[in-house]
């Protein structure tokens, strides 16, 4: 085989090579995705319930003491 035919190889091995990396990353960055997403599900899910929940009374002075849940888009 000549330089050229080999050079051709190894240009097409290269570019194999990044697809494949760029194919295992684009499977990780899907996972973290709907990591954030479920994370952010459950912290909405446990506000709602928390907001639900009977106010308390503190011992110091009558005050209440509340739970704020902030939208995760604030």
């Amino acid at each position: 085989m000549n330089y050229e035919t080999v050079s051709l190889l190894l240009r097409w091995m290269e570019l194999g090579v990044l697809l494949a990396i760029l194919f295992r990353l684009s499977g990780t960055f899907e996972l973290i995705a709907n990591t954030q997403r479920e994370l952010r599900r459950a912290i909405h899910h446990l506000g709602d319930q928390r907001a639900s929940e009977p106010r308390t009374d503190s011992t110091f002075g009558g005050r209440r003491i509340t739970s704020v849940s902030r939208s995760p888009h604030a």
